[in-house]
Parts: structure tokens; sequence; C-alpha cells
């Protein structure tokens, strides 16, 4: 194959099609994210995911919207790290495996930590237990703005939370709080990620804004973003990305506010000429829909996002492929509000991309970043296997 110039890697955040096969260690056997949407919405309508073999993928809604003849390359992924979040879906895609899980704490973090953090920040805390950020921002959003006091949460992932309404706590000091959170998550405190979750109250109601900001740990070794930078392509993330790689491999970055604004933000690269890597994570199916558990609205996201797929392909040259996938399930029919352990779909497009061809199911979500090591021409991360 002649090489590609440029990639577009879009994460169709927690996009999961079926659970696997170590899903009941997880508490998750039975999950599956776009199989249970499809039953939910009757009437989906996806005839663009559709048309590039989404729905020809190996378990895919048990078959019954796959056609004839797909235009694409299409697969399902494997997980080999040990979780189901989002840092290390994301840091396997690239082509590392995270061995050991992050740490969790299902009884909130230590009392020692947080009377640490107090004082740091100069604020007392209030919550400090796993929830939905939705339902923790109701529960304790009048304490917290009669007093002060930030919401601090968690959640079966391995992160750290703090909700504020900005009209009590401007935002950078929300941001300040969490940068000095990230600084004390390590050693016997470790956490994957702080998170910073703002709010406002509009006629009575709570909203969370888009003013989010995580705040990862690197990644501890070289992915496949580290080694296109070393050979002189760019990286381009778009939306969270480079928060989860906390800027490591990264060359140019831009914030999203939404699924469509990501989108939007993607072809707008593709507008532009050069070679590497477009990144691009597309979270609302996520935090909106999967975390709230919202079938419906998931669904008309996902037929949302259908809709502007031939734009994406419209801004494309014949030397761009265009891969979609994701990095967790979050099952919106399923126990509890949080990740569930399931496999990810696989599609590739593009003028060189043979049409039609599955690819079955594979070890690893590391395969995407060999892959990409191979189109784009530079050294292949630590793992995986390219699908060349």
């Amino acid at each position: 194959m002649k090489e590609i110039k440029r990639a577009v890697l879009i994460v169709l955040d927690s996009l999961g099609i079926g659970a696997l096969p170590d899903a009941d260690g997880f508490g998750d056997a039975g999950a599956d994210t776009f199989g249970h949407i499809s039953e939910t919405v009757k009437d989906l309508d996806i005839k663009n995911m559709q048309s590039l073999g989404f729905c020809n993928i190996y378990g895919v809604a048990g078959g019954r919207l796959g056609i004839k003849y797909p235009k694409g390359t299409f697969c399902r992924l494997g997980e080999k790290s040990a979780g189901k979040d989002t840092t290390v879906g994301h840091w396997e895609i690239a082509g590392l495996i995270s061995k050991i899980p992050f740490k969790t704490y299902p009884e909130g973090f230590p009392a020692e930590f947080i009377a640490a953090f107090e004082k740091k920040i100069g604020r007392k805390v209030i919550g400090n237990h796993p929830a939905s950020g939705t339902a923790i921002i109701e529960e304790l959003g009048h304490i917290h703005e009669s007093t002060g006091s930030p919401i601090v949460y968690t959640s079966a992932d391995s992160v750290f939370q703090i909700a504020v309404n900005t009209d009590v706590i401007p935002l950078e000091e929300l941001y300040d709080m969490c940068a000095t959170a990230r600084k004390m998550l390590v050693g016997d405190w470790a956490c994957g990620r702080v998170i910073a979750r703002p709010y406002v109250k509009e006629g009575g109601k709570r909203i969370r804004t888009a003013d989010r900001k995580d705040y990862s740990v690197s990644p501890p070794e070289d992915t496949v973003l580290d080694k296109l930078e070393a050979a002189g392509k760019r990286v381009h993330a778009i939306g969270k990305i480079n928060d989860i790689f906390n800027g490591k491999g990264i060359t140019t970055s831009v914030h999203t506010v939404s699924n469509e604004d990501g989108v939007d933000k993607t072809i707008e690269a593709l507008e532009t000429d050069f070679s590497g890597l477009i990144f691009t994570n597309l979270v609302d199916f996520d935090a909106k829909y999967g975390h709230r558990r919202d079938p419906l609205g998931y669904g008309r996201a996902i037929e949302a996002f259908d809709k502007r797929i031939p734009d994406i392909m419209e801004a494309m040259s014949e030397d761009d492929i265009l891969i979609l996938t994701a990095d967790h399930g979050n099952d919106p029919t399923f126990t509890g509000t949080d990740h569930t352990r399931e496999y990810v779909p696989l599609v590739m497009w593009g003028e060189r991309i043979e049409k039609g061809n599955d690819l079955g199911t594979r070890d690893s979500f590391a395969d995407i970043g060999a892959t990409l090591a191979e189109v784009l021409g530079c050294e292949p991360p630590p793992c995986g296997k390219s699908m060349l």
C-alpha cells in the first residue's frame, strides 16, 4: 500500500459492542452498549455507519443490521489492559497496554488525603463518595452554594472529580484546585485522572458546562503519538485527547464543547495541509448518555454523528483514511452508572482501504496504533499488530 498521508482516528467514546469474555470479573456480564441501544431505539437510522460495515462486525446487534456490500474494512477489538476506563482505553489504542490497573476508591478517598487537600486549597470539601456527576450536584449543590465547599466525588474508575458552581467558585480557582489534587494524587494516593466539573444554575436547574478539564498522568512509555512526532508528523488532538495523554506526543490540540463541535473541528483540520494524525474524541456519548443511563438520547446522538460522516468523507483526500473506534463500553441499560468492559468496534475507510474486508476478532485495541505506525511511516509502538 502507498503510504497514507493522514489518518483520522475518531473515538466514539464508550460505544462498546458486547461484553468481553472477562466482563464478569468487572461486574459487566451481559453488557452490550450498542446492541441494547439498537433494541431500545427501534428506528435507529445509521445508514452511513452501516455502509462502512459497522453493523457487519461480528456480534454487533446480533447481526440484524448488517448489509450485503459494506465499503469499509471492519472488526472487533478485545482489550488487554487491566481496566475499562478512558485513560487505559486510549493508551491501548495508541499502542500501550496497562498491565496494572489504576487504583480506585469505592469507599471514597482516604481521610488523610482529604485533610491534606483541604489544607492546601483553604476550603473544606463535601461528598467524597462514588456518584453520578449530575446526581451529586443535585444532592449537594445547595450545601456547596451556601458554604463554598467544593463537591468531590469518584466513580468505579480511577478519578477524583471536583464539581463547583462557577458563580460560587470561579473557574480558574476550580482549575487551580484540580492542579493541586493532581500533584498530590501519586504514590499511596495514586489516581488516574482529576477532572474539573463546573456547573451553573439556570432557572433553578444545575447544568454542567463545557469547561470540563481533565488532568491525567503521562503514559509511562512512548505511544504511537510519540513515534509519529519523532518522525516529523503532526499529531493534532481534538477534544479531551490532549488531556488523556497529558500532552505527551501531541503537537497541536483544540478543545471542544460537544460532539458536533468535535466533528466540525475534525473537518477544519482536514481542510489544512499536513501529514500525520487527527485524533478526535467525541465525549458526549459517554458523558451525556452512557453515564446518565439514557439509551434513547444515546441512540439519537449516534444518529446525529452518522449524518456527519459524509461531511467528513467529503473533506478527505485520496491519501487519507478514516478510522472509527471506541475506548470502552457504557451500556445505558445496565445497572449502575459506570463504564462496562466490552469489545470495541473498528471501521476503516478510504480510497486505499479494501472494501468489505472482515478482520474478525482481534486481541487488542493496540492493533490500531500498530496500524497507524505502518500506514503513516513511523516506528511501531510497544504493543499491537498492524492490520495491514
